[in-house]
C-alpha cells in the first residue's frame, strides 16, 4: 500500500482528498488536529507516532522531524542503496506530502501581536517536510495548497510528472515567501543587508505598458488597506498595467487631502486637481483646471459620490473612478457606461510616517522611505521685500502639496483649492513654468495665481518669466548658490517669494 502524510492547519478540503487517496490505496499518516478531523469523518489514519515509535512533544514543536519520515520522503525510487536502507531500518516509502504552513502572517496582521505569539507561529516540521518531499519531486508529490487537490487526485491516475514538477516548485516559491515575512518582522530594519521581498500574483495582465509586452499584478502580503491593492472593483474592464499605475499614483495624491478634493491623473501627473466645501465643488474645479487633459483620465474623489457628480462624470470618457463609496444613484448612472471602471478604496489622508517603498532597475531594485513632508505656515521662509498674504499663503501650500506629486521639473500654478496649470518632465525647469503658465493663463480664475517649484531655480529666469506673466507669489526650496538672483528677481517684481528647505523630486 502507498504511503500518504497530511499534515495540514487549513482543513479546508481535507477530508475529500484523504477520502481520494484512500480510494487510490493509500494509507494515510497524520498528526495531531489534522489525524483528529480525518478520523471524526470516519476515515482509517495512522498516527505519525506510531510510525516513528516516538511520541509528538514540546506541545507539538516535534512531530515529523524523524528519519523514519523524512527517510520515506527523501529516498530516491531509483537508487538501489537507498531503497536497501528503507528495508532494513523498517521504512516505508512516503508517496505524498499534504502540508500547509501554521498562519504567521495572519498572526502579526492581527493588533497587539506579542513577538512570543508571533515565533510561535513559526513552522519548522511542515516547510522541513514540503522540501523534502519537492526536493524529491521525481517521485513524490508535494501539495501546498489546498486549491490544487483535485488536480493532484487526477495527476495521480495519469502519473503525471510535469504537474508534479510544478507542485515542487510552488512548494518552494510558498516556503521562501514565508521566510521573508518571517525575516522582516524579526529585523525590520527597512534597508538589510539582504532584501527579500515576496508578493503574490493577484492577477494576469492582457498586456504591459504596450500590447506586445506580457505583464502581471503582484501583491504584497502586508500591502497596506489604502493601497490599490485592496481596492474593490465594482464594475467595468479588467484593469491594464497602465490603469494600475496611473491608479496607484492617483491614490497616493487624494490621500493628502482632509477637505473634499478631486484628483485627475493622466500618465501619473495630475491633470487637474479641486477642492470645494462639498464634492461636486472640488469636481467642478478639478475638471475647469484642465478640460482638455481630463479626457481618459483617471479620477479620485476623496468623498462618496453622489448623484450631480456622477451626471457631471458621466458626460466625459473617463477610465477610472475611485471613491470610498457611490450613493446607489449614482452608481446606476455611472455604471451606464459598460467599460468605466468604479473602484471603492479605502483612504487614509495625512500619512506622516513614511513607509519604504521600491523601484526596480536594471539587475536590482531601488529602496527609499516616502516623501510624507507636508509643509505648513510655519515652515516658511519670506526672503522677498513684498510678504505674501494670508490667501497666497493657503494658495502656495496647497500647490506645494500638488507640486510633490508631479514628475520634475515639475511646475504647479494654483488658486483657491485649485490647480491652473502644471508643468511636468521637463528637461529644463523654464521649459515647465513655460507649460504651465501657458495653460495657467487660459482659465478664467487666473488673476492672482501663486506658483510653486519642486526644486531651487538655478537661474532666475523662471522667475522673470512668471513675473512676466502675471504670477504674485512663489514657494521653491531655495538652496542653490544663485538663490539672491531668484530673490532679486522677485523684488524688482514686487513678487512675494517664500523658501521651504524641503525639495520635492519626482522622477
Amino acid at each position: 500500500m502507498k504511503r500518504a502524510l497530511l499534515s495540514v492547519f487549513d482543513k479546508t478540503g481535507l477530508v475529500a482528498l484523504a477520502q481520494g487517496l484512500i480510494a487510490r490505496d493509500f494509507e494515510l499518516v497524520s498528526t495531531g488536529g489534522t489525524k483528529r478531523a480525518l478520523e471524526a469523518a470516519g476515515l482509517p489514519v495512522t498516527g505519525v507516532e506510531t510510525v516513528t515509535g516516538f511520541p509528538e512533544m514540546l506541545d507539538g514543536r516535534v512531530k515529523t522531524l524523524h528519519p523514519k519520515i523524512h527517510a520515506g520522503i527523501l529516498a530516491k525510487r531509483d537508487v538501489a542503496s537507498h531503497m536497501a536502507a528503507l528495508a532494513d531500518h523498517d521504512i516505508t516509502p512516503i508517496d505524498v506530502v499534504v502540508v500547509n504552513l501554521y498562519p504567521f502572517a495572519a498572526t502579526i496582521a492581527k493588533p497587539n501581536t506579542t513577538r512570543a505569539e508571533a515565533i510561535e507561529q513559526i513552522d519548522i516540521g511542515g516547510p522541513s517536510a514540503l522540501r523534502a518531499a519537492a526536493k524529491n519531486a521525481a517521485a513524490v508529490w508535494a501539495v501546498v495548497d489546498p486549491a490544487d487537490y483535485a488536480q493532484v487526485l487526477t495527476g495521480l491516475d495519469e502519473d503525471d510528472a510535469a504537474l508534479r514538477a510544478r507542485l515542487a516548485a510552488k512548494v518552494f516559491q510558498t516556503t521562501a515567501a514565508y521566510d521573508a515575512q518571517i525575516a522582516a518582522y524579526l529585523d525590520p530594519e527597512p534597508f538589510p543587508a539582504t532584501f527579500t521581498p515576496t508578493f503574490t500574483k493577484q492577477q494576469s495582465l492582457r498586456y504591459g505598458e504596450n500590447s506586445h509586452q506580457d505583464a502581471a499584478f503582484y501583491v504584497a502580503p502586508d500591502a497596506p488597506a489604502e493601497s490599490l491593492a485592496h481596492a474593490q472593483q465594482l464594475h467595468g474592464k479588467a484593469l491594464s498595467f497602465n490603469n494600475i499605475r496611473d491608479a496607484d499614483a492617483t491614490l497616493a495624491m487624494v490621500n493628502e487631502y482632509q477637505q473634499p478634493t478631486v484628483v485627475a491623473v493622466k500618465h501619473m501627473n495630475p491633470c487637474g486637481i479641486g477642492q470645494g466645501a462639498t464634492i461636486e465643488e472640488a469636481w467642478d474645479k478639478a475638471y475647469a483646471a484642465d478640460p482638455m487633459s481630463i479626457f481618459g483620465g483617471i479620477i479620485a474623489l476623496n468623498r462618496p459620490v453622489d448623484l450631480a457628480t456622477a451626471e457631471k462624470m458621466h458626460k466625459l470618457f473617463l477610465e477610472i473612478i475611485m471613491a470610498p463609496s457611490f450613493d446607489d444613484d449614482a452608481y446606476a448612472v455611472l455604471a451606464k457606461k459598460k467599460n468605466l471602471r468604479l473602484l471603492t478604496v479605502t483612504l487614509a489622508p495625512a500619512q506622516t510616517e513614511p513607509r519604504v517603498e521600491t523601484v526596480a532597475v536594471l539587475g536590482g531594485v531601488l529602496r527609499q522611505t516616502t516623501d510624507t513632508a507636508i509643509e505648513t505656515a510655519a515652515d516658511l521662509t519670506v526672503v522677498t521685500q513684498t510678504k505674501p498674504t494670508t490667501e497666497q499663503i493657503e494658495a502656495m501650500l496647497f500647490a506645494q502639496q500638488v507640486v510633490k506629486h508631479v514628475k520634475s521639473n515639475a511646475i504647479v500654478i494654483a488658486k483657491q483649492g485649485q490647480t491652473l496649470g502644471i508643468g511636468a518632465g521637463q528637461m529644463n525647469r523654464i521649459g515647465s513654468v513655460e507649460i504651465a503658465l501657458k495653460q495657467a493663463q487660459q482659465n478664467a480664475n487666473f488673476a492672482g495665481a501663486v506658483m510653486a517649484s519642486d526644486a531651487f531655480f538655478p537661474m532666475d529666469d523662471c522667475v522673470e518669466y512668471a513675473a512676466q506673466h502675471d504670477i504674485k507669489a512663489i514657494i521653491q526650496p531655495g538652496g542653490s548658490i544663485r538663490d539672491q538672483d531668484s530673490i532679486a528677481m522677485a523684488d524688482k517684481y514686487g513678487i512675494a517669494m517664500v523658501t521651504t528647505g524641503v525639495r520635492h523630486f519626482r522622477h
